[in-house]
């Protein structure tokens, strides 16, 4: 039997709302989650013209260059894992804008290819990325927005597992 939520019978919250708000207001990974979604918005809607996403640009932007990368490499770069980029790859393969292939030395790898109409996309894309990048960087300001990209970098890197990053010299750990 299930009972109904009534102001008499509501439960005690086992935190007391205080807690909430001290989250509301001070969590580092809300504020950086709710900034993300807003940008995500803002650079969604600059390519939607191109029925492209935020992370699609990305991916692609992840992929152009001399030789073609494996996937770890793009992985690691993009911060996810392996099954979330073939998962992201899918849409971009229906489109025939990119290209999963055998690795020539090393079958077990695949190489994520850039096709001719998703090289043509991404230089269609570019400049809508590059004026919405713009106007965000004059909101912030470029001294801001080095500081913003110097601190993500930094919780980025120190949020992989330690296995996945490269070891740090005793003399860089011990920088301030």
């Amino acid at each position: 039997m299930s009972r109904r939520f009534s102001p008499r019978n509501r439960a005690e919250p086992c935190l007391p709302y205080e807690k909430t708000l001290e989250v509301r207001d001070g969590c580092i990974c809300l504020f950086v989650q709710r900034a993300a979604r807003g940008l995500a918005r803002r650079f969604d809607e600059a390519f939607r013209s191109l029925r492209l996403t935020h992370g699609q640009f990305s991916l692609l932007m992840a992929l152009n260059r001399p030789q073609p990368p494996v996937m770890r490499e793009v992985a690691a770069l993009l911060g996810m894992d392996r099954t979330t980029l073939t998962a992201a790859l899918k849409s971009l393969e229906r489109r025939r804008l990119v290209e999963v292939r055998t690795d020539a030395q090393d079958r077990r790898s695949r190489r994520l290819v850039l096709t001719p109409a998703g090289r043509t996309l991404l230089a269609a894309a570019y400049p809508c990325w590059k004026a919405a990048h713009a106007a965000i960087e004059t909101m912030l300001g470029t001294p801001r927005a080095k500081r913003l990209r110097a601190s993500l970098a930094r919780l980025a890197v120190d949020g992989e597992p330690a296995t996945a990053r490269k070891p740090r010299s005793r003399r860089s750990r011990t920088a301030g």
